[in-house]
């Protein structure tokens, strides 16, 4: 590429605008990760060293063409050369001392800013997992940092419907020594044990005791980086995963997810009343699978009417006010997004289920028991 230049290249120039490209996988500049090397200007040639984390860094190409595109940008410059080479293992423990300075230990305890919502239901099938992940996005396209861990470990769905199980083969998350860093899509970072296994058909055989320290690892290997939010898709019921996230998260919220049945709000109780035994907070209760209106504004109520409410009242009965923060209408697009791996608010966001998604969205970042006066609230441009 070439062009006339309008002034004398500078090596400081060319090392600010290669230092500010950002790694897609930490999410943080490259300066700040110690990956740019020397740096060398020959007349209108900028010759750039940088230093890849991993060999085999799935990012590798993305980061070399956004390095050669900043030296570019710097005034003067008309070509550059990009030289790859990857980290020693000092420098490579250099740089996760400063992602983790504290070492192996969890990062949304008590003192952590990061809100930490899980959302569980009393039964499958009831739309939890397409409800956390339309939420999570909704939020990072206002701006916010959000993360998914994905802790239904038997009936894990979340690569899939973020899009980072193509073909039915899960993305893997890059091993930086000790640490695990996930993969991002729509701008949400992601984890999951359906990433670790060889396609998403693959059955998780494991009990209590394992169940228990994968979760565990995944709270303090998984680099996440600063989340505004952290979504926990829990599995259904009142099981060990719920316990051992309630145990361990105890100030985290619960969003309780139901369907207008009867059956489904009857467990959902339960689900509900299990996480205050933990010391957790319920934000409220959200119908998915509401009735839906027809263009000639008939009313289809497929799966009943009433769940959430019903819900809502058993654990008014327990002491809990608890609030309905969305009904969710029953929406062929959002099978369908679902089916693409595009949660629907990003596929299709003037569907009436959107709408009420990106409305819930908002609901729950009112609700927040910690501090949000830094958080954007206005989407990004």
């Amino acid at each position: 590429m070439t062009g006339k230049p309008t002034s004398a290249a500078s090596p400081d120039d060319v090392r600010s605008r290669v230092g500010a490209v950002q790694d897609p996988e930490i999410r943080r500049p490259l300066a700040d990760l110690g990956m740019v090397g020397p740096i060398e200007v020959r007349g209108s040639e900028a010759i750039v060293s940088i230093r890849l984390t991993i060999a085999g860094c799935p990012a590798a190409d993305h980061i070399e063409r956004a390095v050669h595109e900043a030296a570019l940008s710097s005034p003067g410059v008309t070509s550059a050369v990009v030289s790859v080479s990857i980290m020693t293992n000092e420098e490579r423990s250099d740089m996760l001392a400063t992602l983790r300075p504290a070492g192996r230990t969890m990062a949304f305890g008590p003192e952590s800013m990061t809100r930490v919502i899980a959302v569980t239901s009393g039964k499958g099938g009831v739309g939890k997992s397409s409800v956390t992940v339309n939420l999570a996005v909704a939020l990072a396209r206002r701006g916010l940092r959000v993360g998914i861990l994905d802790a239904d470990v038997y009936g894990y769905s979340i690569p899939s419907l973020m899009g980072l199980a193509p073909g039915g083969v899960p993305v893997r998350p890059t091993r930086l020594d000790d640490a695990i860093v996930p993969p991002v899509a729509h701008d949400v970072k992601v984890i999951s044990i359906g990433m670790f296994v060889d396609d998403t058909d693959v059955a998780v055989a494991w009990r209590g005791p394992m169940l228990q320290r994968t979760v565990t690892q995944f709270l303090t290997d998984v680099y996440f980086g600063d989340l505004d939010v952290l979504f926990i898709d829990l599995p259904p019921g009142t099981g060990d995963v719920a316990i051992t996230v309630g145990q361990l998260l105890p100030h985290s919220d619960v969003l309780i997810v139901t369907t207008p049945q009867p059956y489904a709000a009857g467990v959902a109780i339960r689900a509900g009343a299990l996480a205050t035994q933990t010391g957790q907070r319920i934000i409220g209760v959200v119908e998915n699978m509401s009735a839906s209106v027809l263009s000639d504004g008939t009313r289809l109520d497929v799966f009943g009417s009433g769940g959430a409410a019903a819900v809502a009242a058993g654990l008014a009965r327990t002491g809990l006010k608890v609030d309905v923060l969305a009904r969710i209408p029953l929406s062929p697009a959002m099978a369908q997004a679902a089916d693409s791996g595009i949660p629907l608010v990003a596929s299709d966001p003037d569907d009436l289920a959107a709408a009420e998604l990106t409305q819930l969205a908002d609901e729950v970042l009112k609700r927040s028991a910690r501090a949000t006066a830094t958080v954007p609230l206005t989407p990004r441009s």
